[in-house]
This record gives structure tokens, sequence and C-alpha cells, in this order.
């Protein structure tokens, strides 16, 4: 079975591509000597996680559940971090995790008691050094932001307690969002000049995610060499753990036109929807790259695209092709791996798509399909 006769809607996760990517991230970890991490938030779908584990160091997650998945399926470093965690999970992420990192002063001296000696103890902090542009709502160093300890509240604290430190094992920052390496650059001279006293002794440093180290224009050897002068410098272990880089362009959402409904604008109703299937459509907003389409007036035949949802915003985008598009036609969106799957839901009480691996040779392999049951266990 190819991927031009499997059920619609499907997911289908490309193995060719997810490798390609997965040699770039260790090519990263060989000569950079590092270790990275799936974050999982991106990406979850654990049937290729024997295959990603083959090149990455493990994984990372932001609550228990992932953090269980990880160690479950992948078996490798178990990393988490949380805004906040709940007493009833903690036990067990103490007793599934490698690296444990805090938000919080607060939490770390809460949680601290209950960890093990198997635990790396990590704590988030934020350098106050914005790089966004493109998507602020993302941008962990904005002013209010709720995520990382501050320098000003690290350096209180530790006047009052310097110990604090002590038990402090690393020291993890995030404040990326498909970026390359030289806002990456910009935040580790930031992180430097503020942190440099707790850096100095620490074991280990996670410079978080949101690098997209497998985009045809990062530019790696610059990365290589910030980790480098990271490891030199601070003789740390570094971690880096990028979601979106594993699998990016690595993945399809394949769905077929139910019908053509003109209103001053041609609209082709999908069996696939923006709500359901690829929420960050809405979210971020964006519009999903779409095979042998152009932008709208680029080509002959403009269309927007939409659900069988009955949200009237449930709009996916505006198209143009190069023939016209017949009700049975086939699309394929593109990039549909990262924050598709993770995020999906049944609004409505729309099915949730099938998933199925390509492999190299092109044949499509059925992991999994949904049904009633799968919507109806949400509910009560």
């Amino acid at each position: 079975m190819t991927i031009d006769n499997i059920t619609t809607p499907s997911y289908v996760i490309d193995e060719k591509k997810l490798i390609q990517n997965l040699k770039i991230l260790d090519r990263v970890q060989k000569e950079a000597g590092c270790k990275i991490l799936l974050a999982q938030k991106a990406f979850s779908a654990f049937c290729v996680y024997p295959l990603i584990g083959k090149y990455l160091a493990g994984t990372t997650a932001s609550g228990l559940y992932e953090a269980k998945l990880g160690h479950e399926e992948m078996g490798k470093e178990n990393h988490i971090f949380s805004p906040a965690y709940r007493d009833k999970d903690f036990e067990e992420i103490t007793d599934i995790c490698d690296h444990i990192i805090f938000n919080s002063i607060s939490q770390l001296k809460k949680f601290y008691p209950m960890c093990k000696s198997g635990n790396g103890i990590g704590l988030r902090i934020n350098p106050e050094c914005s790089t966004q542009k493109d998507h602020e709502i993302y941008d962990p160093c904005a002013k209010g932001s709720r995520l990382g300890v501050t320098v000003d509240k690290l350096n209180e604290e530790f006047e009052k307690n310097p110990r604090i430190i002590d038990i402090i094992d690393g020291i993890h920052f995030h404040t990326l969002c498909e970026q390359n390496s030289d806002d990456l650059e910009i935040t580790v001279n930031a992180v430097e000049e503020k942190f440099d006293k707790y850096l100095k002794s620490v074991k280990w440093i996670n410079i978080g995610g949101g690098h997209h180290i497998t985009r045809d224009d990062y530019d790696v050897e610059r990365l290589i060499n910030i980790v480098k002068k990271l490891k030199k410098k601070y003789n740390a272990e570094v971690y880096i753990e990028p979601g979106e880089a594993i699998a990016l362009n690595a993945g399809y959402l394949v769905t077929e036109v139910l019908d053509v409904v003109e209103n001053d604008i041609r609209t082709l109703i999908l069996d696939a929807s923006a709500a359901c299937h690829m929420p960050d459509v809405l979210e971020m907003p964006y519009r999903p790259p779409l095979k042998d389409s152009g932008v709208w007036g680029e080509k002959a035949f403009d269309y927007r695209l939409s659900s069988y949802t009955c949200l009237a915003g449930d709009i996916i985008g505006d198209y143009s092709f190069d023939k016209e598009i017949q009700v049975g036609d086939r699309l394929y969106f593109e990039d549909m791996a990262i924050y598709s799957m993770v995020k999906n839901n049944t609004f409505n009480g729309i099915g949730l798509p099938s998933i199925y691996v390509m492999k190299e040779d092109g044949k499509c392999i059925l992991v999994k399909e949904f049904g009633y049951d799968d919507f109806k266990m949400r509910l009560s």
C-alpha cells in the first residue's frame, strides 16, 4: 500500500526523512560532544522511538505521562521539566526520571527532599533575552513570563542561602522557537553574562529546544562551536532537547475532498480539520504547506480549504492549483509530524486520523486506526 491509496484522513510518518534528520542530529552529538534528547511535546509517535533511540540519547518530558512514555518506549535517558509538579505525581517521577528540572526556587525547595540519589537536579533560568520575531506567543523571555528564574531572584536566594547552589546539578534555559544558531549565540552570551558564577558550579547545561537544526538553512557549524565553547569553559555536559528538528518535514496529513461549495469563494470541504487535526493552524496561526499548490492567485484555480466540522472558523487556508479540484481528489499537507498527533482532538465528534509509517521504499504500514470508542472514552 502506498500513500496514494491509504484511508483518509491519515497521518503518514516519512521514515526516510526522519532518518535524514536523525543523522544530522547525530553528527552534532559526535562533533560537539553533546547529547540530544527528543522533546516529546512536539512529537510522541512512539512507534518510531526504537529508531530514534538508535541515534539520540533519550527523551525529555513536560509532565508525568510523557515521562512514562519515554521511559517505557525508548528506555534511555529520561528528563523532565514542568512549570510546577503535583504532589501525587512526584514520587513516580523520581522513580523514572534521570534529570528533574524545576521552574522556581520554591518548587526546588519543596520537592528536593523527595528526590533520590539518581535524580540530577536542575533549575530553569530566564536570561531575560528575547530573540523572538515571528512567534511572540512562544517567547519565554517576554515581560511577565512564568518560565524560569531571573538572575535577580537567584542572587537574592543565594545571598540568604549560599548552599542552594550545592543541590543544583544543572542549569536549563529554553528561549527559542524555530530559530537558527545565531539567536542561540545571542542567548548564550546573555546567560554567561548573568549566570556565570552559577554555571561554573554545575555538572550539566541544558540549552533547551526551539533549535531548527535540520532545516536547510540552519547553521550547524555555529551550533557545534557554541556547544564546544560551553563545554570547555564550564567543564560541563551539554544537552539539547529539540522537538521539531527531529521530525521536521517528516510527515504528511492525507485528506480527501468531500464537497466543493461556492459563495463568492470556492471552498473545498475536506475530511481533515484544522481545529481537530492540526490545531496550530488556528493557534499560532500559520498556513500549512500543501503539496503541488501555490498561494492565492499564483496558479489557475483558487480555493479556500476547510473542514466538515460545523465550526465556521475551521479554515485551513487559501491555496491555488494548476488544475481544477474535484470531489474525491486527495490533498497532501506537508510537515505534519510535529504538533499534530500530540495536539489533535475529537471536537464535533470528528474521528482521529489513522497513523501510518512510510518505509524507505515508499510502502505505507498501518500503525493505528481510531474509531468511536476513542471519542467516547474521553467523555462520561
